[in-house]
C-alpha cells in the first residue's frame, strides 16, 4: 500500500517566487518540485505527443522513488472520442513517443473525458478494451504507430502491469453501469472534486484510487481548508486500508474490503499557487502513510 499526494502539472508562471525559490531556472523546476511532493501528473502529454527527449529529462529529473501519473492524448479523448479507424494508431503513436522510458517511475495513466461526452456503453467498452494492461500489451500496441512519431522509442525494461484511472464529466455516467464496467477492465474511476456540474462519484472500481482535487472555491482555484483537508484525510485512510468511507456516494455497490490498497491523490487548483501547499498540507495529515 503506497499513498502518493501530489499536483497537476508543474510549470507554472504564477508560481515562481512562490513555490519555486526567486532565481530558480525554469529547467530545474520539475526537480524542485519532486522534492516537494510524491507525484506529479504530466499534463503536456494531454495536449501534443511528447519526444523521447522530454521522456528522459523528466526520469532524470526526479528522485527514484518518484512516479508520475501520466494524462492520454486529447486526441483521443476530446477529439476522435475512440469512434473510428485512427483510435489505435492514435493510441499506438502515444505509447510509442517514448512513455515507457519513464521505466519503474511510470504510474497509472489518466484519461480525462470531456464535458460533453455521453456515456455509450459500447463505444466505452471498446475504449477500456484498447488499453494496454501491461508493459508488454503498450510495446505491442506502439509497434502500430505511424508518421506522426518520428523517432519512435518503446524498448523493453520488464513486464510490469499498467494502471488505468478514467475521469467522465457528464451525468449520463452515473449509472450503476459505468462502474461495474470500469470493474471489469480493473480501470479506477476517478474521484473527482470540483465547483462544477460534473458528476461526483466515489466507487472503488480497481486495485488502486485516484482523486483529483479541482479548487474549494472556484474551478481550478482556491485553497481548501483545514476542515476539508481533515475530511479528504479520512478518505484517503480509509480507502488506502482497504475499505471505504462510511457516508461513500456510489453509483452502484459497494466491494468488499481488501488488505490495503494504493492512493494517488492530485490538487489541481493551480491557480494562485494553491496545488503544492495543498498537497504538502494534506502529506501532514496523513503522515507516513
Amino acid at each position: 500500500m503506497t499513498v502518493r499526494i501530489g499536483i497537476s502539472g508543474w510549470r507554472y508562471e504564477g508560481w515562481r517566487g512562490v513555490f519555486y525559490p526567486k532565481g530558480l531556472a525554469q529547467r530545474r523546476e520539475l526537480e524542485y518540485a519532486s522534492r516537494q511532493v510524491e507525484s506529479i501528473e504530466i499534463n503536456g502529454s494531454h495536449y501534443s505527443l511528447q519526444s523521447i527527449k522530454s521522456w528522459r529529462a523528466w526520469h532524470d529529473a526526479v528522485p527514484d522513488d518518484f512516479v508520475f501519473a501520466v494524462k492520454g492524448p486529447r486526441y483521443l479523448t476530446h477529439l476522435l472520442r475512440f469512434r473510428d479507424e485512427k483510435a489505435v494508431p492514435a493510441l499506438a503513436n502515444f505509447f510509442a513517443s517514448g512513455v515507457l522510458a519513464l521505466r519503474h517511475k511510470l504510474g497509472p495513466f489518466l484519461w480525462q473525458f470531456p464535458p460533453n461526452y455521453r456515456f455509450d456503453a459500447e463505444r466505452f467498452d471498446r475504449f477500456l478494451s484498447l488499453l494496454p494492461s501491461d508493459t508488454g500489451g503498450a510495446r505491442a500496441l506502439a509497434r502500430q504507430h505511424d508518421g506522426r512519431v518520428k523517432s519512435p522509442w518503446f524498448a523493453a525494461h520488464g513486464d510490469r502491469p499498467l494502471r488505468h484511472a478514467v475521469e467522465v464529466r457528464h451525468e449520463s455516467f452515473c449509472t450503476d453501469a459505468f462502474p461495474a464496467m470500469l470493474r471489469r477492465h480493473r480501470a479506477a474511476l476517478v474521484v473527482s472534486h470540483a465547483i462544477a456540474d460534473w458528476p461526483y462519484a466515489e466507487d472503488v472500481t480497481s486495485d488502486f484510487i485516484y482523486i483529483r482535487l479541482h479548487g474549494a472555491q472556484a474551478l481550478y482555484s482556491g485553497a481548501y481548508a483545514d476542515k476539508a483537508l481533515d475530511r479528504w484525510a479520512q478518505r484517503v485512510r480509509a480507502w488506502a486500508a482497504g475499505g471505504e468511507p462510511a457516508d461513500a456516494r456510489r453509483l452502484g455497490k459497494a466491494v468488499a474490503p481488501r488488505v490495503r490498497r494504493d492512493v494517488y491523490c492530485y490538487f489541481d487548483n493551480d491557480q494562485k499557487v494553491h496545488a503544492p501547499f495543498d498537497a504538502q498540507r494534506l502529506r501532514e495529515r496523513l503522515g507516513a502513510a
